[in-house]
């Protein structure tokens, strides 16, 4: 296809407006005039408007809806100073820098000419994506988790890309995939899972974990899964570049020959692709033509869970879904991949064969765990991972032990910045012990702060409490529960939608 239509550069009105949002479905704004004259400009305002985003991507997305089929030969002309200005604008200010030490405030001091020069360099070719620096951050179980920090530059051209590819592919994606899309968020994922198990016939889950995933992505599959929807030869060297520029750690420069470097902006969406390809469509294909009875699928990244009804199901999808991998350079992780009983039969029937209480499995952030209401009904219990609350616990004591000579407002200001995220995200039902328990051993570390201000120093818990109560917020669910929000998002295509077989319109569990 010879790119899904140009539209005319927006009218540019004499003042822009302030810096745009960042919402999940935020996309991109088209284009402006030439470049001329604006080398000399000093600018850290250059915000373009988010209503004047979307004309010639929604083109892109119409054209890519409509032909499943159609390959998109003209799509670097979408990647507009603005659109650059716009991507810069969605990266954290706070990031640390890449190897070309740049950081957001200094860019920002030269923004218009920055911008100017960058896309005269990506239009002509000039560009050249800079390797990434390598950082390590602890993971949960002690080992260490490589991150590469990409150059603020490569971030931008990037986040742009993404932009464009987001507006052909979110129209390719399955409704089970929710990790890193526009408009998805990890609770989306857990609420579609929680009403799967809850409502349909589920009654063995897999817990499976891809080992090293963003370390095992072949570099020749991604670019072959690209050009089924890509043809623009441009944008295919974009990727190609970002792929090879490698890591820098230690001064030495290790050249990228396959995986994807984590914290790169581009990789989750060339995960997404990746994972589309290997597992989402494979999936969708083999629960129509190999199963025997019904089948849950969620997938965040390379995190996923399937439900099913029967247990030669589980067996056979196990041994194929192995297979599948294997082919394209994968392999489960042996430790984090398992098939349990779940559901809400598996009490009674443990309890018959004299088994004791299910398996509970992990899933972004919480534990899943079968349990009973007080009639006796089945009810999926969610309670934060006990060992990640406890990493997190330490994390906040060392941090307090550190600020402790300093003022009592500000440590609360800052704990209580802390306390609020936390249950921002953990705080849904059936999780209020866990959260309490998590207020109480911040009261407790902060006292204990306090307290070590001064060998004189005793502090009460009657006044850490009174301090704890002004600054912490307290322990309340925020989250409704996951069938009540799923319904919500995901209205139903029948009135029949109960039934075991019932279809569930895209971005449910399917």
């Amino acid at each position: 296809m010879n790119g899904p239509g140009k539209s005319d550069p927006p009218i540019v009105p004499g003042k822009r407006p302030n810096r745009p949002g960042r919402g999940p479905g935020a996309e991109a704004v088209e284009g402006r005039g030439g470049a001329e004259g604006t080398a000399g400009r000093q600018s850290t305002v250059r915000t373009p408007s988010r209503d004047a985003v979307s004309q010639a991507l929604a083109r892109v997305r119409e054209a890519a809806k409509r032909n499943k089929r159609e390959r998109f030969t003209a799509l670097m002309h979408h990647i507009t100073p603005d659109l650059l200005a716009w991507a810069f604008h969605q990266l954290k200010p706070q990031a640390a820098p890449g190897i070309d030490g740049v950081t957001w405030e200094e860019y920002a001091v030269s923004l218009d000419a920055n911008i100017d020069d960058l896309h005269r360099r990506v239009m002509r070719g000039g560009y050249r994506a800079k390797p990434s620096r390598r950082r390590y951050i602890p993971k949960p179980d002690g080992r260490q988790r490589p991150l590469g920090i990409a150059a603020l530059e490569d971030k931008v051209v990037q986040r742009a890309v993404v932009e464009v590819l987001n507006a052909i592919y979110e129209t390719d994606f399955l409704g089970f995939s929710y990790g890193f899309r526009p408009g998805r968020s990890q609770h989306d994922a857990l609420d579609a899972l929680a009403y799967g198990i809850n409502l349909r016939e589920v009654n063995w889950v897999l817990d499976a974990d891809i080992r090293s995933f963003f370390d095992c992505v072949s570099h020749e599959w991604v670019m072959r899964f690209l050009e089924h929807r890509i043809g623009d030869r441009r944008v295919l060297r974009l990727v190609a570049k970002w792929l090879k520029a490698g890591v820098m750690e230690a001064g030495a420069w290790t050249e990228g020959t396959e995986g994807t470097p984590q914290g790169a902006v581009i990789s989750p969406l060339l995960a997404n692709i990746y994972l589309h390809y290997v597992y989402d469509l494979w999936v969708e294909q083999w629960r129509k033509r190999r199963a025997t009875g019904p089948v849950l699928v969620i997938r965040y990244a390379d995190d996923t869970i399937v439900g099913f009804q029967r247990h030669a199901d589980a067996d056979r999808f196990l041994r194929d879904l192995r297979e599948r991998l294997a082919t394209f350079g994968l392999a489960l992780h042996p430790d984090k991949t398992r098939l349990i009983e779940f559901g809400r039969f598996a009490v009674r029937r443990r309890s018959v064969k004299g088994l004791g209480k299910p398996e509970t499995f992990d899933f972004l952030g919480f534990t899943h765990i079968c349990g009973e209401r007080r009639d006796g009904r089945f009810i999926l219990l969610r309670q934060t991972i006990a060992k990640q609350m406890r990493a997190k616990l330490v994390e906040i004591k060392e941090t307090l032990y550190r600020m402790r000579h300093l003022p009592v407002p500000e440590q609360g200001r800052w704990l209580g910045q802390v306390a609020r995220g936390y249950l921002a995200y953990h705080a849904v039902p059936t999780n209020s012990r866990a959260i309490t328990s998590f207020l109480y051993h911040i009261t407790w570390h902060w006292r204990r702060a306090l307290q070590r201000r001064s060998q004189k120093g005793w502090v009460t818990w009657a006044r850490v409490r009174r301090i704890a109560a002004r600054w912490l917020p307290s322990a309340r669910i925020n989250h409704p529960w996951p069938q009540q929000r799923f319904i919500v998002h995901h209205p139903r295509w029948e009135p029949s939608a109960l039934a075991a077989h019932a279809r569930i319109c895209p971005g449910g569990a399917a």
